[in-house]
């Protein structure tokens, strides 16, 4: 836990000795944010001419407004990072499954490949056995038609 840190501060040219846990820098921003305040209204004649008691109440009111107004911007921020961590999750998790997605879908195409390629090959072991095969009949074809013509030959002497 920090050490309670005191520190004398001028409000209103009168001075202060302001204690807390917070930083002697924190102590000095309140001061000043306090005088600011002060000098802010101290331009005003209507607020100079106010009692001690109403001028307090009016600086109490416009400091209770400060506070509220940072409090429900701060909310607002933060309600805005909220949603804005929901999307980046939501983004992520997207590019996660699109590239899982990917994953398998290059998968499934090197797999067509392979098969396309084994294809390929029965195809052109196919190709190669009918080849030898019509090569095959062509010479038979054509001993069956050399053996008729010598055998016309054969009858016709």
């Amino acid at each position: 836990m920090s050490s309670k840190n005191t520190t004398e501060v001028i409000i209103g040219g009168k001075v202060f000795t302001l204690g807390g846990y917070e930083s002697e820098e924190y102590l000095q921003k309140i001061a000043s944010y306090i005088n600011n305040k002060l000098a802010e209204f101290g331009k005003d004649e209507n607020f100079r001419k106010q009692s001690a008691e109403i001028r307090a109440n009016l600086m109490y009111l416009n400091v209770a407004d400060d506070y509220f107004k940072a409090k429900n911007q701060a909310e607002s921020i933060q309600t805005d990072s909220e949603s804005r961590d929901r999307q980046l999750y939501d983004v992520k998790h997207e590019l996660v499954t699109a590239r899982l997605r990917i994953d398998t879908l290059e998968q499934e195409l090197e797999e067509l490949h392979r098969q396309m390629e084994s294809k390929e090959k029965e195809n052109r072991h196919l190709s190669a056995e009918l080849e030898s095969a019509m090569e095959l009949m062509d010479r038979e074809l054509q001993e069956n038609e050399d053996g008729r013509k010598k055998e016309q030959e054969e009858k016709n002497e």
